[in-house]
């Protein structure tokens, strides 16, 4: 990062700033927002691994500070299990497919997430949805693996399927998430470690995104106490379909260069 130019570095901060923010009052949503905003001014893995260490830090300060409403029973037999089976094959995909590829796949996963986020949120597209099968939700939950291994961001899938068990309660909400976040980061983090992908160069980068980090967590604090969790998780997943549309066109003239 040090040989970004100066107002990339301070856009870098700032999409950081907000990822942070969304994951401390959400519960989820740090790392899509960093990797779809910030891939365009950092390549992804010097952003991954600059980032995904910060984020394990912040997990640890929300588990500590919210475990006690964490549901771990429904994480331990019903989500991590299937999100495990697929996240070897996404850190395999990580790092021997062309990121100009993975970029372009993540903009489609970005842009058509955001729409049936978007759609889902309307009263009358709610009513009428159908509800989801045990293999359904157990697919996505997979797929959520192969996404988070590639590139440390499956929460949407999850929170897709977690959200119908919790509903609305957001202290639960977030608690268990937090829980799930720190188990897959930390398994991410041995993998960068053994791949030779923590260097000095991303400890500096991650000593950076700690400052976006602490006010990121400041500001999610005041968000989840005062914000509308509707209205917040639906601006942050409009900003992500711009991102992912733009994310999808900027790639795909890469790739027909």
């Amino acid at each position: 990062m040090n040989d970004t130019p100066l107002l990339s570095q301070l856009a870098v901060l700032l999409i950081v700033t907000l990822a942070f923010t969304s994951e401390t009052a959400l519960g989820f949503g740090s790392t899509i927002i960093a990797v779809a905003l910030g891939s365009f001014f950092l390549p992804l893995d010097v952003l991954l691994a600059g980032f995904v260490p910060v984020n394990v830090l912040l997990s640890v300060v929300l588990v500590a500070r919210t475990h006690a409403h964490a549901e771990l029973r429904l994480l331990g037999l019903k989500i991590l299990p299937w999100v495990l089976l697929g996240l070897p094959l996404g850190i395999y995909a990580g790092s021997h497919v062309r990121e100009a590829i993975l970029k372009s796949i993540f903009g489609v996963f970005v842009l058509t997430l955001a729409a049936l986020e978007l759609r889902r949120s309307q009263p009358a597209a709610a009513a009428s949805a159908a509800t989801p099968t045990a293999f359904l939700d157990r697919a996505l939950l997979t797929v959520a693996g192969v996404v988070h291994g590639a590139f440390a961001t499956g929460g949407p899938m999850v929170v897709f399927v977690l959200g119908r068990t919790l509903g609305q309660d957001k202290a639960r909400f977030r608690a268990t998430l937090s829980v799930l976040w720190l188990v897959l980061n930390s398994i991410l983090l041995v993998s960068f470690l053994l791949k030779g992908r923590l260097t000095q160069s991303s400890g500096l980068t991650s000593a950076l995104f700690g400052v976006s980090m602490l006010a990121g967590f400041a500001a999610g604090e005041v968000a989840f106490r005062r914000v509308s969790a509707v209205r917040f998780r639906l601006g942050v997943f409009a900003m992500l379909g711009l991102a992912g549309a733009l994310m999808l066109m900027t790639n795909l003239g890469k790739l027909r260069g």
